[in-house]
């Protein structure tokens, strides 16, 4: 079914919410690991850290914290890692949202990625996706003075996309996300299917809407129309 919408640009986070990373990292933490000679650490407490970043992977993995002597080496090394890995990724599109990217280009609608995932690995693994050309725009923190939850990212995309801010959404599957949304007076759309912390309670980041499901967004952004 064609997007029938008067939203102008829709933008998603990028790990979580677009694309299902975590078995990159799930691979990456344990050879580091490994590398220590330390065992494997359970894939879902992986899952539920991605979003946090490589710094709180570190933390999990060798619980420590990033004031401790090894924890810089540690990290450089997990980046390391990781950018070895997206050669071989094992990432990918949530189910049904190829379709939805596809059903945007058709109507005309730009989609784009802010994420605070930096440059260097966000258009190494976008370019193993093949997903570069199709993304109209992509705001990192290499971009930026200030990353999410400060809503300048967001801004940022909205106006390279040359979309009016009151017709622009934001899925994101973290707190920060929608705090950036809602700061950038955008529509808050909270991805329930992501990396969530088993703490974290989806309905006290007070987003406008909540998809449990891929799926979800394209009837969404149907029933979303302005004068």
């Amino acid at each position: 079914m064609a997007i029938q919408t008067s939203i102008e640009g829709v933008l998603f986070d990028l790990d979580g919410t677009l694309i299902d990373t975590a078995p990159d990292f799930v691979q990456v933490v344990n050879k580091l690991l490994a590398e220590h000679e330390r065992a494997s650490i359970d894939s879902s407490l992986i899952y539920q850290t991605v979003s946090d970043g490589a710094r709180a992977l570190v933390k999990l993995a060798f619980a420590i914290e990033e004031d401790a002597e090894e924890f810089p080496a540690l990290n450089q090394r997990l980046l390391e890692l990781y950018e070895e890995q997206i050669k071989t990724t094992e990432a990918f599109l949530y189910p049904s949202l190829n379709s939805l990217l596809q059903g945007l280009e058709q109507a005309h609608i730009p989609w784009g990625i802010v994420t605070n995932k930096p440059n260097l690995y966000s258009v190494a693994l976008l370019n193993e996706l093949s997903l570069s050309e199709r993304c109209s725009v992509l705001v990192c923190p290499d971009h930026v003075k200030n990353r999410k939850p400060h809503p300048e990212p967001i801004l940022v995309a909205c106006e390279k996309l040359n979309c009016n801010i009151e017709k622009a959404v934001y899925i994101g599957d973290h707190q920060r996300d929608i705090q950036a949304a809602k700061n950038a007076n955008v529509i808050a759309i909270a991805a329930g299917y992501g990396y969530i912390n088993a703490e974290s309670k989806i309905e006290e980041w007070y987003a406008d809407f909540v998809v449990q499901r891929p799926e979800q967004i394209e009837p969404l952004l149907n029933i979303l129309n302005f004068s």
